[in-house]
């Protein structure tokens, strides 16, 4: 039974919609390779015991496994088909960012999401006179929204379609490995511009499931006018800042929000004045009742990367090197960025959401690294590599379909660790300079051009408006600290794996301080690359004979550097290819094996729609019980006044008066901030919408506990959660702190405060 109301809000019932969906959804049949039901004839645990097993699942998943009867056991109020639909709703309202996901709330293309993942939005629009990095942001009117620039499109997905049969028939029949692959990422080229060509303002993408297994043709409608409508001052949204990031419990406002445009005939459009406000044919409403320990949540979004059905020794090596290796060079770069930056303010900006992404991944990179350590992983994935291949030599079908997939990965993998130190510091060096960047685009353009498939002016143009971008967060001061830094670390390696480019970048032997800080002076003092016009003028006409006798820097670099990159290149086509036939066959034999046991096997996050559903659920951590909400007088006992932890005025007056208005929680007995849940995210899930039992925002997901940062490798039941913020702490501030009544109105929320 349905709890009472506590909201005094609209009515938001979505009672007939769900009736209407569940009555016209049918479950589509199972994706090719789906493993028998997890849970026939067992009985579902209760909902506040409810053990979750993890898992980001692909919607067409959910009809099987058992996951409808799992849903309907914890509560869910409307048929669970109705998630193996992409485009239906709810899941049609969830969108992505291209890095974080957001959600329709509105008819008008109202898209709330986090507050950091507006950060570009937000810097772009700031200047030492408007901070709204600092100060946050509020449009009074559709007309006082601000554009978020070029480089922030939103993607609304409108079809999936299997095409593994059309990307993999034959592959096998293809002995070289380069051939293989480049005869792989053909067809799949030609699958996406067959699709583009056929649907205007469609953008179509071929994405690879269960590590090249399975491939499906994703269509989405790629919005371009994105605009800025509100965020909180930074007192709010980056309550705790990097001190509390990952840690519970937490008290952050993590909330933003946009509003997607179109052209007035409805479709996508590039950014102009008269542009209309996008109608989506779905949104979300806003959750109409309270939220309560052991509550079913969902959360649907575009999940990053996870690493779950990797090897032990890729696991091993993670361990090992390459998180040790990852926290150093992040150590290393954020110092180089502050001695960059200093206390010029117009500098901090350019380099704030670098320095915040960094920060984020750094921790992040610790937590993995601290978590695969105490959680043993290594160990644990050896032990189930042995059972695997001990289950494969029980049969000898199964041992001639599996029985040396491992060793041969393992083979190659040993080919990969004997030179990774230069691999990592050429790559390194190579993505080091947005000067370079623009050089090497420059020279790629040309090359192109001589075979006479230069950029048309579609190309063209979107390389201008990306530079003009670029620039918002250009200055050479960080460009050079970020190379330098880069340089300094390739100079230390010990000679054998010293990149090939190092030689290119600083002719000098020994290469030392000394010898690199000349080799900048030289490239900067001369270089006409960090004029957007000169760039954009170079890369629509120049020819390859012409830039052979530039005298830029940067350009004479490019070229000589091209014949490595093109080796580099080669060499990792060459291991794709033949990890085009391994990682299938792994993967093969691990969704075998776990259907042998009854079980379901969930495919890595790959930036695609997928689900996670579980529990409001607290945790106990070094005998420490975390309950799984956070209030605004915890929030209040955290005020210091000095970043990060400064709520602004508004916020603590009405706190310390207890202005809460409806949405204040019975049980608590005053405003919730921020609470837990037991489901699997990943980064790009943030900004994602936490939905209830009868599919209403409840929250946005935004974080995870420092103990399951891991899980990334492998969920953790009882320790692994996610941190969400309340809806109703969104809605207050926006009510009692941000005067945003407008919004509220338009999200079907009625103001009260």
């Amino acid at each position: 039974m349905a709890k009472p109301s506590r909201f005094h809000m609209c009515s938001l019932s979505l009672l007939a919609a769900c009736v209407a969906l569940s009555s016209a959804c049918s479950k589509p049949d199972a994706a090719p390779g789906t493993d028998k039901p997890v849970s026939e004839g067992e009985e579902i645990a209760e909902t506040f015991s409810f053990a979750n097993p993890g898992g980001m699942w692909m919607p067409a998943q959910l009809g099987a496994g058992g996951h409808a009867e799992t849903l309907t056991s914890l509560g869910l109020e409307y048929d669970p088909a109705a998630l193996t639909q992409p485009t239906e709703f709810p899941l049609g309202a969830i969108v992505s960012l291209g890095g974080c996901s957001a959600s329709f709330v509105s008819p008008d293309g109202l898209l709330i999401t986090n507050h950091h993942c507006v950060i570009r939005a937000l810097a772009r629009n700031s200047s030492k006179d408007e901070n709204l990095l600092e100060d946050g942001f509020l449009a009074k009117t559709r007309a006082d929204e601000r554009w978020a620039g070029p480089g922030q499109h939103v993607y609304v997905t409108t079809s999936f379609t299997d095409v593994s049969e059309e990307v993999l028939a034959g592959l096998e029949d293809i002995e070289d490995p380069s051939a293989r692959w480049d005869e792989m990422q053909s067809r799949r080229r030609a699958i996406e511009k067959e699709c583009a060509e056929a649907k205007q303002d469609v953008t179509c993408r071929v994405a690879s499931y269960f590590e090249g297994a399975q491939f499906f043709r994703i269509e989405q409608l790629e919005l371009r006018d994105i605009r800025l409508v509100h965020a909180p001052d930074a007192g709010i949204g980056v309550f705790g800042g990097e001190i509390d990031n990952w840690r519970w419990p937490r008290h952050t406002g993590d909330y933003s929000f946009y509003r997607a445009y179109v052209g007035k005939d409805g479709k996508p459009a590039d950014h102009a004045e008269d542009n209309v406000a996008y109608q989506p044919k779905h949104y979300l409403k806003v959750a109409t009742e309270d939220l309560d320990e052991g509550d079913l949540v969902m959360v649907a979004g575009y999940p990053g990367r996870t690493s779950r059905l990797k090897t032990a020794a890729e696991v091993d090596d993670a361990t090992t090197w390459s998180y040790p290796h990852k926290i150093a060079r992040y150590e290393q770069y954020l110092a180089a960025l502050a001695a960059a930056v200093g206390d010029d303010e117009t500098l901090a900006i350019k380099a704030s959401p670098r320095v915040r992404g960094l920060s984020n991944g750094l921790t992040n990179a610790k937590g993995m690294l601290d978590g695969l350590g105490k959680g043993g992983l290594a160990d644990k994935r050896r032990q189930q590599e042995a059972e695997l291949q001990a289950w494969i030599d029980a049969d000898e079908q199964r041992k001639a379909a599996y029985g040396t997939v491992l060793a041969e990965i393992a083979a190659l993998d040993a080919e990969s660790k004997a030179t990774r130190e230069r691999d990592a510091a050429s790559a390194e060096l190579m993505r080091s300079s947005s000067l370079l960047h623009r050089a090497q685009m420059i020279v790629s353009a040309a090359e192109e051009r001589e075979k006479g498939e230069g950029p048309d002016e579609g190309k063209i143009a979107e390389a201008r408006t990306g530079l003009e971008e670029a620039q918002n967060s250009y200055a050479r001061e960080i460009d050079r600290a970020v190379l330098e830094l880069h340089l300094a670390r390739a100079a230390k390696l010990p000679a054998d794996q010293q990149p090939a480019a190092l030689k290119l970048f600083v002719n000098a032997d020994p290469i030392d301080d000394a010898a690199i800080t000349k080799a900048l002076d030289r490239l900067y003092a001369k270089t006409k690359l960090e004029d957007p016009k000169q760039v954009i003028e170079l890369y629509g006409s120049a020819k390859l004979a012409k830039l052979k006798r530039s005298k830029d820097p940067f350009i004479v670099l490019a070229l000589a550097l091209a014949p490595i990159i093109e080796e580099q290149q080669a060499l990792g086509v060459e291991r794709a290819g033949k990890l085009a036939l391994l990682r299938p066959r792994y993967i093969a034999a691990l969704r075998e094996f776990a259907a042998s046991k009854g079980e379901i096997l969930a495919p890595d996050a790959n930036s695609t729609l997928r689900i996670t559903y579980g529990t409001v659920r607290g945790y106990s951590s070094n005998g420490t019980e975390h309950t799984p909400f956070t209030t605004v007088s915890e929030m209040l006992a955290k005020h210091t006044g000095e970043d990060p932890f400064d709520l602004p005025e508004a916020a603590r007056a009405a706190i310390e008066a207890g202005e809460f208005g409806p949405y204040v929680d019975p049980e608590l007995g005053e405003l919730p901030i921020d609470f837990l849940a037991d489901l699997d995210i990943t980064g790009g899930n943030s900004g994602s919408p936490t939905l209830n039992a009868r599919g209403e925002l409840i929250g946005l997901v935004f974080d995870g506990n420092y103990e399951s940062m891991a899980s990334d490798w492998v969920f953790m039941p009882e320790i692994t959660r996610s941190i969400h913020v309340d809806i109703r702490s969104v809605l207050w501030v926006m009510d009692a702190v941000d005067g945003a009544d407008h919004l509220l109105t338009e999200m079907g929320v009625e103001p009260s405060i």
